[in-house]
């Protein structure tokens, strides 16, 4: 807590060998709060990085009070989502990929005063008033069969899952960081699986996104496991993992 009042927005960035892009991301977000009339504080979550990413956010927490460096020895975005959300102290709880291929500056979108009464607001790509800039026409289409995929077999309801700009209420954030297992990249699709099986409000935000080379998924490897996972989803449920509905 800053001054012992609970900020309105914790901003979790997870950070897996990202000391090239996340000086100038850092930046940007830290920039923009300090002109904002709410209290915020931004959460890097390095896990098993092998490069300078905890380096180099250990010296912005410096600079900026209200910069946490949080570090986990495992890699797993899963992983390091989790633990950013359980150790936040925000009345909401938004993840922000390193790449800040969505501009922070719509990030108040996703909060009051010009949010109100949801749980999960999650960005999205494909509603309509949303945007994709320089984004490889491949790329997009593998998206969208996997996305398929996810619809078929776990959350048919909504339209970009992968998206990774989600903002969560703090009790929510915490009920779903405090169930889910998955530690890799489909940890979000099982979040919204467990949200929906219970009975969370999720609204899709329509955003502008902007195609950032440097990708830390491996598309054969990580899609193939990211494809077991959706069954693994489905297994857990039928096994009572994820508890009883809400």
């Amino acid at each position: 807590m800053m001054n012992g009042v609970a900020p309105l927005l914790s901003i979790i960035i997870p950070a897996h060998n990202e000391e090239h892009r996340l000086p100038g991301s850092l930046n940007k977000v830290l920039s923009f709060l300090q002109y904002q009339p709410y209290q915020a504080e931004v959460l890097v979550v390095e896990n098993g990085s092998q490069d300078r990413t905890a380096e180099i956010a250990l010296r912005f927490t410096e600079r900026y009070p209200n910069l946490y460096l949080l570090r986990e020895p495992k890699p797993g975005k899963g992983l390091a989502v989790r633990r950013g959300m359980l150790e936040a102290k925000g009345d909401y709880r938004f993840i922000c990929d390193a790449d800040l291929s969505m501009p922070i500056e719509e990030v108040n979108r996703f909060i009051p005063p010009q949010l109100h009464d949801f749980d999960i607001a999650i960005a999205s790509r494909e509603i309509p008033g949303s945007a994709r800039y320089g984004e490889p026409l491949y790329r997009h289409w593998i998206g969208r069969g996997f996305n398929l995929l996810v619809r078929t077999l776990t959350v048919p309801q909504i339209q970009d899952t992968q998206c990774g700009f989600k903002c969560f209420r703090a009790l929510v954030a915490e009920d779903l960081f405090n169930t889910q297992i998955l530690d890799g990249w489909t940890f979000d699709v099982e979040v919204l699986f467990i949200a929906l099986k219970r009975g969370y409000e999720i609204i899709e935000i329509p955003i502008p996104w902007y195609y950032i080379p440097g990708s830390r998924v491996h598309f054969l490897r990580d899609s193939l496991a990211m494809f077991s996972d959706l069954f693994r989803i489905r297994g857990n449920w039928r096994r009572g993992l994820y508890g009883p509905p809400g």
